[in-house]
C-alpha cells in the first residue's frame, strides 16, 4: 500500500494537470498561440505523468531516466506538430533541438569528468579511510553530529552532494546502530549540511553549475553565498542537536589502508579543478574543457602505471569508463530527458507564460523564493533548468538568490535532492519520508536564516 507521501504527490500533479487542461494561455500576455492548442496542454500533462513516474522509481522498479527519456522524444515530436500547424519550418525546430543539445552535451562532459574522478578516489579507498577514522575515534552521539555535519558541509562542495550523502550517511548509520534516534536526525543533518554545502559551489551542486556554466554568475562570486548557505545548514542542526540522545556509541575497529596512487589521484582531481576554474576565468574557455584536459591526464597516468603491472593483474584490465556505475548514467540520462522536456515545453511558450507570471507579476524575489520551496517536492534540477530558460532579467544578487534558494530548498522534504532520496535508500527505516517531514519546519527556519543573510551580508 501507498505510504500518505504519495497520495499527497500524485494529488499534487493531477491538480497541477488538470489546472493547465483547463487552463486559457491564449490571452496571456507571455504566451504563444502554440500554447492554446489541445496538442500542447496534452505535452504538460505528458510531463506531468512522466515526474509522477520518476517519483515512484522505488515502487515500480522503472530507472528514473526512463520515463523522461520517452516523454522527451515524445514531447518534441507534438510540439513539432504544432509548430507546423503554425507556419514554422522545419530548420527552426532543428535549432531549438540543437540548442538543447549544446546545453547537455556542456553539461555531460563536465559531470562525466568529475563522476569518473569520484569513482577513481572511491576504488582508491579514500572515503573508507575517512568513514575508518570516524567511526574509530569514540565521539559521543553530539560530537558525532556535529563532525559529520561539519564535514558534509565542506566535503559537498568538493565531492558534490550525493556521493558525501552516501559517505556521511553510512558513517551515521554504523556508529548509530544500536540508537535509531540518533540514525534519524543524523541522516537529517546529513541531508541539510550536503545541500547548503554544495549551494555556494559549482562542484557540489547540479544546479549551480549550470547557472555558473550559463555565465551567470562568475566562479568567485558564488562564495558570496557562503555564509548564508553555512546559516541554512547552522540553525537547523543547532535545533535538532537538542533532541540527540546522550552519551556515546559503541566504537568499532575498523582498518582501513589507502590503495597504491590514491594520494597522486586526489591531487591530480584537485588540479583538474583549478584548470576548470583557471580556463573559464583567465582564457574564457567553458569549464568542461579544462575538466576533459584533466580526464587525459588521469587516463595518462592509468596507463603508465598499467605499464608496470602484470597481465594477471585485476587493475590492468580495469576501464576508467567502467568505473561509472549504472546509477550514475541513469542520472545523467535523466539529466537528457529533463532538459529536453523542458525544452519542449519552452519552445511552445510555457516558460515565457511561467516567467510572466512568477518574474513580472510578483517579482524577482518572491519567484526565486518560492522556486526554492518548489525544489522541495520537485527536484531542484529542472527548476534551475527552467528558470535558466526564462532567463529573466535579473542582476547578479538575484541569480545568487535563486542558486541558493534551488540548493537549500531542496532539505525542506527528503524527496527534493538526491542526497536525501539516497539516505532514505540505504536508511533502514529509520530515515523516512515522514521522519524528515516532522523536521520539516525547523528545516524552513533555516531556509529562511539563509536567504535573510544573503539579504543582510550581500544587498
Amino acid at each position: 500500500m501507498m505510504t500518505r507521501h504519495w497520495y499527497f504527490l500524485v494529488g499534487l500533479f493531477l491538480f497541477i494537470a488538470g489546472v493547465a487542461l483547463a487552463s486559457d494561455f491564449s490571452g496571456f500576455v507571455g504566451g504563444s498561440a502554440m500554447m492554446g492548442e489541445p496538442l500542447a496542454l496534452l505535452m504538460l500533462l505528458i510531463f506531468c505523468i512522466a515526474y509522477l513516474l520518476v517519483f515512484f522509481e522505488e515502487k515500480t522498479g522503472i530507472a528514473k531516466s526512463k520515463p523522461m527519456i520517452f516523454s522527451a522524444g515524445l514531447l518534441w515530436m507534438i510540439a513539432s506538430v504544432i509548430a507546423y500547424q503554425h507556419g514554422l519550418e522545419h530548420d527552426a525546430i532543428r535549432q531549438a533541438v540543437t540548442h538543447n543539445l549544446d546545453e547537455f552535451a556542456e553539461l555531460f562532459l563536465f559531470l562525466m569528468v568529475a563522476l569518473i574522478y569520484i569513482k577513481q578516489i572511491e576504488e582508491r579507498q579514500v572515503f573508507e579511510l575517512l568513514k575508518s577514522k570516524l567511526i574509530s575515534r569514540g565521539y559521543s552521539y553530539q560530537g558525532l553530529f556535529w563532525l559529520t555535519g561539519i564535514i558534509a558541509f565542506f566535503l559537498s562542495a568538493i565531492a558534490d552532494n550525493l556521493t558525501t550523502a552516501l559517505v556521511i550517511g553510512t558513517v551515521v548509520i554504523a556508529v548509530g546502530q544500536d540508537s535509531p534516534k540518533f540514525v534519524s536526525i543524523g541522516c537529517i543533518n546529513t541531508v541539510v549540511a550536503c545541500n547548503a554545502g554544495g549551494a555556494f559551489s559549482p562542484f557540489g551542486d547540479i544546479t549551480t553549475l549550470m547557472v555558473w556554466q550559463a555565465g551567470k554568475v562568475e566562479f568567485l562570486e558564488f562564495l558570496k553565498i557562503f555564509i548564508p548557505s553555512l546559516i541554512s545548514f547552522l540553525v537547523p542542526a543547532a535545533v535538532m542537536a537538542i533532541f540527540l540522545p546522550k552519551g556515546s556509541p559503541e566504537t568499532l575497529g575498523v582498518d582501513v589502508n589507502l590503495k597504491p596512487h590514491a594520494k597522486l589521484y586526489c591531487f591530480l582531481f584537485a588540479f583538474t579543478i583549478l584548470l576548470a576554474v583557471l580556463s573559464e576565468q583567465i582564457l574564457g574557455l567553458p569549464p568542461y574543457l579544462g575538466m576533459m584536459t584533466g580526464l587525459s591526464l588521469l587516463m595518462l597516468g592509468e596507463y603508465l602505471f598499467n605499464r608496470s603491472l602484470p597481465e594477471s593483474d585485476p587493475d590492468k584490465q580495469r576501464n576508467l569508463f567502467s568505473g561509472l556505475a549504472e546509477a550514475e548514467w541513469d542520472t545523467l540520462m535523466f539529466f537528457f530527458g529533463v532538459m529536453y522536456c523542458v525544452g519542449a515545453l519552452g519552445f511552445i511558450g510555457y516558460l515565457a507564460w511561467l516567467s510572466d507570471l512568477l518574474y513580472t507579476g510578483y517579482g524577482a524575489d518572491a519567484a526565486n523564493i518560492v522556486a526554492g520551496l518548489i525544489s522541495a517536492m520537485v527536484d531542484n534540477i529542472p527548476v534551475m533548468f527552467a528558470i535558466l530558460q526564462m532567463d529573466p532579467a535579473m542582476d547578479q544578487f538575484q541569480w545568487l538568490l535563486i542558486t541558493l534558494c534551488a540548493g537549500i530548498g531542496g532539505s525542506v522534504m527528503s524527496i527534493g535532492s538526491a542526497a536525501g532520496v539516497a539516505l532514505m535508500g540505504i536508511g533502514r527505516g529509520h530515515y523516512t519520508f515522514l521522519s524528515h517531514l516532522r523536521w520539516s519546519g525547523v528545516i524552513l527556519l533555516g531556509y529562511g536564516a539563509g536567504i535573510g543573510t544573503h539579504y543582510l551580508v550581500n544587498l
